[in-house]
């Protein structure tokens, strides 16, 4: 007769757990309570060139400047480079797009010189903008479809350019009820783009339909730091469109819309990796996200000057000089 030993024994139950768990569509985890990488959706490769073609197109005149850059899904990791720098894997999951090196040892000197970019334009923007990872009710990582990026300017006279290597966190990762929706929103539309689902929590979105996080960063910058121990004193909201004295620096409002293509039946259940909170409160109220800037310093220079100090609104990756930025890559996943 076959006997196994008592760590056979464990090490079957164990593989034939996971097995089960996978079977059932759960995500599984290792013994830190993270999903290994294996297991996390793969995104896309990127590019490694400036991807700028020439172009007819122009922006039309407005009373407020914008500017818009549009970037895929890149990857998923446990690291947090403002918030937990060189500390590897000591965040919750987060869902990663623009450079596809970030992680926890990334800088502003490796964002720029290393790493391919999901985003339009390829390593013209090197950018790091993430956010943390929606989840389905079994525990399954959701890659999201895109992430597009909003540079806008409401006061065209006074904005300054963005300072290279400035460092962002807006929402927080901490709470556990509604944030002022001028921050954090949440968003559903059906297949025929007609709004759903909206709130503080992530709304009910039926199959089929498409899942959306706003999130605006500050406007004001206090002119000398580029990051803050809470990651969030060098910036400020500002107080009805103005910048206070403390924080005299007008510089663009970064705004990310991030969508999800909902493939289950609903998203009911869904939350995000932050939500450490009661599972029977509604999932997305810790929405937050973080943004890295690594973008080719004349690049930036150039849709700054044309579109947000110049009054007008560029589309996507427009340059407004004869020129666009585009995605020379397919954003599929590799």
């Amino acid at each position: 007769m076959y006997y196994m030993s008592k760590k056979k024994i464990l090490k079957f139950i164990t593989v034939l757990t996971m097995t089960v768990l996978l079977l059932f569509g759960y995500s599984v985890v290792n013994a830190s309570g993270q999903i290994p990488p294996a297991q996390l959706p793969t995104g896309s490769l990127g590019s490694n060139t400036v991807d700028i073609r020439t172009t007819t197109e122009s922006a039309t005149p407005n009373t407020h400047g914008a500017f818009r850059a549009r970037c895929f899904y890149s990857h998923m990791n446990y690291d947090d480079p403002i918030v937990f720098p060189n500390q590897i894997g000591a965040s919750h999951l987060h869902t990663f797009f623009g450079n596809t090196k970030t992680n926890a040892n990334s800088t502003y000197q490796s964002l720029t010189t290393s790493g391919n970019s999901t985003c339009e334009g390829g390593i013209a923007n090197r950018s790091a903008y993430w956010v943390p990872t929606v989840m389905t009710a079994t525990g399954n990582p959701v890659p999201p479809s895109f992430l597009l990026v909003y540079y806008k300017s409401f006061t065209t006279s006074t904005v300054k350019n963005i300072p290279n290597a400035l460092r962002m966190v807006a929402g927080s990762s901490k709470a556990q009820n509604a944030q002022d929706p001028k921050v954090t929103f949440w968003e559903c539309r059906n297949p025929s783009n007609v709004v759903v689902g909206t709130g503080a929590s992530i709304p009910n979105c039926p199959k089929n339909s498409t899942l959306k996080l706003r999130v605006n960063f500050p406007i004001c910058w206090d002119g000398f730091n580029l990051d803050s121990t809470d990651h969030k004193s060098h910036v400020s909201y500002g107080v009805k469109g103005k910048c206070p004295l403390s924080h005299p620096v007008n510089i663009p409002n970064v705004g990310f819309l991030v969508q999800w293509n909902v493939t289950t039946n609903s998203t009911t259940g869904w939350r995000l990796s932050s939500d450490m909170y009661d599972q029977s409160i509604p999932g997305g109220y810790s929405a937050h996200a973080d943004w890295f800037e690594g973008w080719k310093p004349e690049i930036r220079t150039t849709w700054f000057e044309n579109c947000l100090r110049g009054s007008k609104d560029c589309h996507v990756g427009l340059l407004d000089d004869g020129e666009i930025l585009y995605n020379r890559v397919v954003p599929t996943r590799r």
